[in-house]
């Protein structure tokens, strides 16, 4: 496992594997129009792209010998939707899932939290889908702490989620 910087050349294999983790993750009793529609539009080459050129994103990609299989994305100056303590967000953290379990999601957790602190970041906080036991139970074995409950909206429809945060040693 090889962890690197993003590079806009990586754009499209990012779109592909956000597509096929989140589709795994949350549709699993079928596709309707109302998922298709939003991740179609939200992972795009276009839109990751533009996110790895952004100065206030941080983006670090796992490479095996055949391509990337995980990337986390840690956006600066991003307040969590509770108080407002935290202001550095794990936006993503996604692993394919056939490569769970060989640790390339804590290393990349591991960079996303050394990429935070280096950039100034007293602490980071994360979201996840309530009904997520695995991410649940990973982020927790990382030292996160459940601090609330937000929404995730897609157009008119909510989805309870849990926010965690982790404060980085000093």
């Amino acid at each position: 496992m090889t962890l690197r910087p993003a590079r806009p050349e990586d754009a499209s294999s990012l779109a592909a594997l956000s597509l096929e983790v989140w589709i795994g993750t949350y549709l699993r009793r079928g596709i309707n129009a109302h998922f298709a529609d939003y991740v179609l539009s939200e992972f795009t080459p276009a839109r990751l792209e533009a996110l790895i050129q952004a100065a206030d994103q941080n983006i670090t990609v796992s490479q095996n010998q055949d391509g990337i299989d995980g990337y986390i994305r840690v956006s600066h100056r991003c307040p969590d939707p509770l108080a407002g303590d935290h202001q550095t967000e794990v936006a993503t953290l996604y692993v394919q899932p056939r490569h769970h379990g060989k640790g390339i999601g804590r290393a990349l957790l591991l960079a996303g939290m050394r990429a935070a602190q280096e950039a100034g970041a007293a602490s980071v906080w994360l979201t996840t889908n309530s009904e997520n036991a695995p991410a649940i139970a990973f982020y927790l074995a990382q030292g996160f702490e459940r601090i609330g409950i937000t929404q995730f909206c897609i157009e008119d429809q909510a989805y309870q989620n849990d926010v965690f945060a982790r404060a980085l040693a000093p």
